[in-house]
């Protein structure tokens, strides 16, 4: 090959070298950048909940006559009502005194009801308006409903217990400091049977379901699951001149002759299933498909 030709081949093999450097560079520069980009998208992290560590067997415990547990409410005051975020009829928030006093640890089941039904000879619970079969709220460990309050004073009475007032339903489910939730001032979707079905159930859970949503003393489904029926009647304007120990709800129902639930249900949302929310409206000849039973009883009883 003559001198001219070696020349321009080396020509064109220092130029591939050439190409093929930056190439190498260009690949070089591409490859930092994707891992650049790779550490940038960063996988969000589950978002942990804190339990709060109580040890809930400091609070002393008796069997009603229905031989189901109950838990003892110390005496003392408590915040009541919704505050700011409250709804009108939870106004004014202001701070209560209760004498001490059991209440349930676990909502009525069916299969408690259903004892009581058959050795009093009563008929069973009667659910008048449900949008699916019926049947998917009947089991022995779901709370039971369709009970009217009056069915709900008769299964009470029986144990040996009562309905609980709503203030004391309250202290219950919020504790002494007032929590917005039973468990604390934050929502979590897995601590309560509301409505939908991201925590688990479409309808009402088997009692005791949501270990993480038990109330300062250690009841459960103070949110959600099914509300609860309690002694009072319902006044929207009760807590303007409510007395400051022991509020029983009015002496006079009034014209209109409606009661008061608590607790929210598989039907609610967050805002309801406050511990402070207050429900009315209901008969108390009339049963419904989302409120159940807890018991109360007086501390010296």
């Amino acid at each position: 090959m003559s001198r001219k030709g070696i020349l321009i081949v080396s020509g064109f093999m220092v130029f591939f070298s050439i190409l093929i450097g930056i190439a190498l560079v260009v690949e070089s520069v591409k490859s930092q950048r994707i891992q650049a980009s790779l550490k940038s998208l960063k996988v969000k992290p589950k978002v942990l909940i804190r339990e709060k560590k109580i040890d809930y067997s400091k609070f002393e415990t008796i069997l009603g006559g229905d031989s189901r547990e109950m838990v003892l409410i110390p005496s003392g005051s408590f915040t009541m009502g919704g505050g700011a975020e409250g709804d009108f009829d939870e106004q004014p928030q202001r701070v209560i005194y209760l004498d001490a006093f059991y209440i349930d640890k676990y909502e009525v089941t069916n299969e408690n009801y259903g004892r009581f039904t058959k050795m009093l000879e009563r008929r069973p619970p009667m659910i008048p308006v449900f949008e699916d079969d019926v049947n998917l709220l009947k089991g022995e460990k779901q709370p039971v409903v369709g009970v009217a309050w009056l069915d709900a004073l008769a299964y009470c009475k029986w144990a040996g217990n009562r309905l609980p007032t709503e203030a004391e339903w309250e202290k219950a489910a919020r504790g002494p400091d007032g929590e917005k939730w039973p468990w604390g001032e934050t929502w979590h979707v897995s601590r309560a049977n509301g409505r939908g079905d991201e925590d688990g159930y479409k309808y009402s859970a088997p009692v005791g379901s949501f270990e993480s949503g038990r109330s300062p003393y250690g009841l459960y489904d103070m949110a959600g699951n099914v509300s609860e029926w309690v002694l009072d009647w319902y006044d929207q304007f009760y807590y303007k001149d409510a007395p400051f120990k022991n509020p029983t709800g009015p002496e006079d129902p009034g014209i209109i002759q409606v009661l008061s639930y608590r607790g929210g249900s598989f039907n609610n949302t967050s805002h309801d299933l406050r511990a402070s929310k207050r429900f009315g409206g209901a008969h108390p000849e009339r049963g419904e498909s989302s409120v159940g039973i807890r018991c109360a009883r007086d501390y010296d009883s």
